[in-house]
């Protein structure tokens, strides 16, 4: 399944993080489990049951439920959601060592520390800008971030999902039209740990970086436009978060 803002599930999780901020954690609650029981396949279920297992008061059912997560990570397989196994396993390990099974909490300690592997998303990959480039052409890290100006990245970021780079072409600096480049990797790369594990588990809108250059092959034409409204409230959005950048 591909991450859609859009999706009931996602929504209900979303609105349900918001009344965790309010300070409102029984609503919250009761919005993750209306989600799980909204879910219709094993992704919508995985990313639901994430949220319900963190707000169980009870550790014996938050244990549970992160087993349930598990599960279900396992079954949807996909790079989308490998990112969250390391938090995951630290949440077991956590929950079983307040249970005092210290076995179990050994177990999922060591699988938490496990080095992790370069993803094996195959793409088709894409970076949304609005420079002019052609077919050939070296995408480098060293440029000004669109978000902090004074800061100068050390990686250069793309997406295994068109409407991403479509939103990332939209709020890139610049008079330039949105343009989205279908891009290829020439050296490693790696899970973009400024939105894995931040609002939902894993890395489900499959960003990546990588300090090696993108090498442009082509350019996609259809992606999700935002609306006036909508690009707005994205740069409204980032104006407000005064978050650290991972750099």
């Amino acid at each position: 399944m591909e991450f859609n803002p859009h999706n009931l599930v996602i929504q209900l999780c979303m609105q349900g993080m918001a009344l965790e901020d309010k300070g409102q954690p029984v609503e919250a609650a009761g919005l993750f489990l209306r989600a799980w029981n909204e879910a219709k396949n094993d992704f919508e279920k995985f990313i639901a049951a994430w949220y319900v297992a963190r707000v169980q008061p009870d550790v014996s059912d938050r244990a549970k439920w992160y087993e349930t997560t598990l599960e279900l990570i396992l079954e949807v397989n996909n790079d989308a959601v490998k990112g969250a196994f390391p938090a995951l396993y630290s949440n077991l390990a956590k929950s079983y060592e307040e249970l005092g099974d210290f076995d179990s909490a050994k177990k999922y300690h060591h699988l938490a520390s496990a080095p992790a592997s370069q993803p094996s998303d195959k793409g088709p990959f894409y970076h949304g800008t609005r420079a002019d480039l052609q077919v050939g052409d070296l995408l480098t890290a060293g440029r000004n971030s669109n978000y902090q100006t004074e800061l100068t990245m050390n990686h250069i970021y793309f997406t295994a999902l068109v409407n991403g780079a479509g939103l990332a072409a939209a709020l890139a600096k610049g008079e330039g039209a949105e343009r989205v480049y279908t891009v290829e990797p020439t050296g490693d790369f790696e899970d973009d740990p400024n939105v894995t594990n931040k609002k939902f588990p894993g890395n489900p809108t499959r960003s990546y970086r990588t300090r090696e250059p993108l090498k442009v092959i082509g350019e996609a034409t259809e992606w999700s436009r935002l609306t006036p409204e909508q690009l707005q409230q994205w740069r409204k959005k980032l104006a407000d978060n005064q978050g650290e950048i991972i750099n």
